[in-house]
């Protein structure tokens, strides 16, 4: 007999709703799929890349002129310089570079702070490395760190907190007050820090990306992981990276060679020429701050209550004042009863309470987006106000 090495670990909670929408043919708005095209130029170079016969194993930790280009984009941004030689690595996609972060520091018995709600594959990356799971709720509505909670729940076990903004699924964003916090409570231990900021690109009204790159006792502690899917639209491309000191990027590399080894080698060239001229993040973040305005006023007036989100492509409707059905049960109703698909908030947690929330991605185009509140509308309230 096979024991499980994830007993408490079922199918994913996506696999579930793709299975969903398959079934209903239901209006996706629960993946995070976008409708936009990748830049035309950023193709084209693909294209001559794959003609030009690149495919052979590209080096295990990329070739250098992405890393260089990673470099120069962190130090545009955040004004610290990672070496590109031994302190930045390409990755085969976001997932894989934070279960390398995680098995490269855990071991058995450690402890990893997950603030929830948390992306569902923290958790197992955690306990396949012999470590335990502590979670953290972020305060609804807003979704901020309580941090006298957070100082309660460090022990002398603790290796990793991981930290995730703009943040999956709630689209909160930690305050530079946040990060300093971090900074102090993390002081004189031998903490981790592993930071998902894969969203870093899009942050909206008027609110600049708090990320770990911009604070210097954070730095000497942390693994970042960023990816270019969601700035030019290339999420199937699979290729994200991770930057970290070199102790730290030294172990992650010695872990990376036994679990993938090669990150598509035509891609990475594309991206190294395509990076340098296109590193900015205003264009992405005024698209998105307007998909996100004008999907919320679809729903002004609505029963759902809205905090808009700070930053990311996904926002969450509470329905506490529609429905008492769980979001499991909700969720599902949508699908079958009114044609849209939606993300159950509590698929982000590790128990399935009494959570009242959906989470909808608003990367799409506006006649996507007017269906989308369309069929919301249509929802009876069946509770008492």
């Amino acid at each position: 007999m096979v024991q499980s090495k994830l007993p408490n670990t079922t199918s994913s909670s996506f696999s579930s709703i793709c299975q969903l929408i398959e079934e209903t043919g239901a209006l996706d708005m629960a993946i995070g799929k976008t409708d936009f095209k990748c830049p035309q130029e950023l193709l084209d170079l693909a294209v001559k890349y794959f003609n030009d016969g690149y495919n052979n194993y590209a080096p295990l930790e990329g070739i250098y002129p992405l890393r260089k280009g990673i470099s120069d984009l962190i130090k545009m941004h955040y004004s610290h310089e990672f070496n590109p030689k031994t302190e930045v690595t390409v990755t085969a996609g976001t997932i894989q570079a934070i279960h390398t972060a995680i098995s490269s520091v855990v071991k058995d018995d450690d402890e990893v702070i997950i603030f929830e709600p948390a992306f569902e594959s923290f958790a197992p990356s955690i306990v396949l490395n012999g470590g335990r799971p502590v979670y953290v709720r972020l305060k609804a509505p807003a979704f901020k760190i309580d941090w006298e909670e957070l100082r309660k729940m460090v022990t002398s076990k603790t290796k990793m907190i991981i930290l995730n903004s703009p943040h999956n699924p709630t689209g909160s964003v930690l305050s530079e007050n946040d990060l300093l916090q971090l900074q102090r409570l993390t002081n004189g231990t031998n903490i981790i820090v592993l930071s998902d900021e894969i969203f870093e690109s899009i942050i909206f009204d008027n609110q600049i990306h708090q990320s770990v790159s911009r604070f210097e006792k954070l730095i000497e502690r942390s693994f970042i992981v960023s990816s270019f899917g969601p700035l030019y639209n290339v999420n199937g491309w699979g290729i994200s990276y991770c930057v970290a000191p070199e102790k730290l990027m030294r172990e992650f590399r010695k872990m990376q060679q036994i679990q993938i080894y090669n990150v598509n080698t035509p891609l990475q060239y594309a991206l190294a020429d395509f990076l340098p001229k296109n590193m900015s993040f205003e264009d992405i973040s005024e698209l998105y701050q307007g998909k996100r305005n004008y999907f919320n006023r679809l729903l002004d007036g609505s029963l759902y209550q809205v905090i808009p989100a700070q930053g990311g492509y996904f926002q969450l409707l509470d329905y506490s004042n529609i429905s008492d059905e769980t979001d499991v049960e909700f969720s599902e109703r949508l699908a079958r009863d009114f044609g849209i698909a939606t993300m159950p908030a509590s698929a982000f947690y590790h128990e399935k309470g009494k959570s009242r929330y959906v989470r909808i991605c608003f990367a799409k185009e506006n006649s996507t987006l007017e269906q989308a509140a369309e069929r919301l509308l249509q929802v009876p309230s069946t509770t008492a106000l």
